[in-house]
């Protein structure tokens, strides 16, 4: 879209370990066909959407529609999205619920999302087992891995 003169873009916060369904992308995908370009992206790091090109005229319209049940914006300039793995939502090794400590997290410092706070940029990642498939140790600046910490037990019937 290069000849075109406005072409803003809106970030959909993803929802606590990833998960969208059908149903709420079927809303968001009706709301930016009607106010948008169409055309979207998924952004690999955090999970969120990011709908691409809609006009000026377009942004409250758009906004009012996407109020309930979206969180719009994306991280400011210091404090980035947290993002989790999984946990206990689909993998069996998670030692701790990925998804409720996220969804506390985010809310605790949702303000610090939006509107920055801090001198410099501070990623939270939250991994449910020491796999550490989302990374965090290598990617985030305060990272949460859950372990186990009780005696190892063996289902010998198993």
């Amino acid at each position: 879209y290069p000849a075109v003169a406005e072409f803003h873009t809106f970030r959909v916060n993803m929802p606590s370990g990833w998960f969208y369904t059908t149903d709420k992308l079927r809303q968001l995908c009706d709301v930016w066909d009607k106010h948008g370009s169409g055309l979207t992206n998924m952004h690999g790091a955090t999970g969120d959407i990011i709908l691409l090109g809609a006009p000026t005229s377009e942004l409250q319209p758009c906004f009012d529609d996407l109020a309930e049940g979206f969180d719009l914006g994306g991280s400011g300039s210091d404090m980035r999205t947290p993002s989790c793995c999984v946990g206990p939502g689909r993998c069996e090794y998670a030692c701790i619920d990925t998804l409720d400590l996220l969804y506390s997290i985010t809310m605790e410092f949702q303000d610090e999302l939006h509107r920055p706070m801090f001198p410099y940029k501070s990623k939270i990642k939250i991994s449910g087992c020491p796999n550490d498939c989302v990374a965090s140790v290598a990617r985030a600046d305060f990272s949460v891995i859950g372990t186990w910490r009780d005696s190892i037990r063996v289902d010998t019937d198993a």
